[in-house]
């Protein structure tokens, strides 16, 4: 008699616990398709933390992150060292100041199961990544993503919203490092100077890689 009671019970606890994860996957899901399609723009400060496999920091950082969607952004570090990352929409373009060295590789293949294609891309940048996931803790919702491509460097990415905007993403690549990234001062659909997002090689830069050009139209 007790067991016919308590196994019902159970199984009830059971299902109700699953819609009730279910429901929040589905407010994970959604935050991060708004992000995707409603920020056009977003201007920020950073501060970054790379930690190893015990979660000591091994190195920190701190810079300014510039979006403008569909194919354009600049993460720019300011210490310890400056280097700017920047993607014009057609090349990525990363430039070490201190070494007087820039790095280009053509944009689609940079990015291609990277954490910045769902800074700079657009909503099919989710067609790379599964969804694993949504938890709760405290005022964040994070949502954790799965690059379909397992060769591609990372082993998850989680974003982190508070009141439905970005402020923390976490980078786990394939060494078992992880690497937080908290935003601060966001700003959100304001104007960029379109510049922000351009580069010009100064004289007396070594350059490593080729640029893909622009695609020249028929008259």
């Amino acid at each position: 008699m007790i067991r016919k009671i308590i196994i019902p019970t159970i199984v009830v606890l059971l299902a109700v616990s699953v819609r009730a994860q279910s429901a929040i996957d589905e407010v994970g899901e959604k935050l991060v398709r708004n992000f995707l399609t409603d920020v056009i723009t977003m201007e920020s400060r950073f501060e970054q933390s790379l930690m190893d496999a015990d979660g000591i920091v091994i190195e920190s950082s701190v810079g300014t992150l510039e979006i403008e969607r569909p194919t354009r952004f600049r993460w720019s570090y300011t210490e310890p060292y400056e280097q700017w990352l920047i993607a014009d929409g057609r090349n990525v373009w990363s430039y070490d100041l201190d070494l007087q060295q820039v790095t280009v590789k053509p944009q689609r293949r940079a990015l291609a199961n990277t954490p910045a294609l769902l800074l700079g891309g657009s909503e099919n940048a989710l067609e790379e990544f599964d969804f694993g996931g949504t938890t709760i803790t405290g005022p964040t919702t994070w949502v954790r993503l799965v690059p379909k491509d397992k060769n591609g460097g990372f082993s998850r990415i989680e974003l982190g919203f508070i009141d439905q905007q970005l402020r923390r993403m976490v980078f786990h690549d394939n060494l078992e490092q992880t690497t937080l990234v908290v935003l601060y001062d966001v700003k959100i659909n304001e104007p960029i100077d379109a510049s922000r997002f351009e580069f010009i090689v100064p004289d007396d830069v070594d350059v490593v890689g080729v640029p893909a050009l622009a695609e020249v139209k028929e008259p």
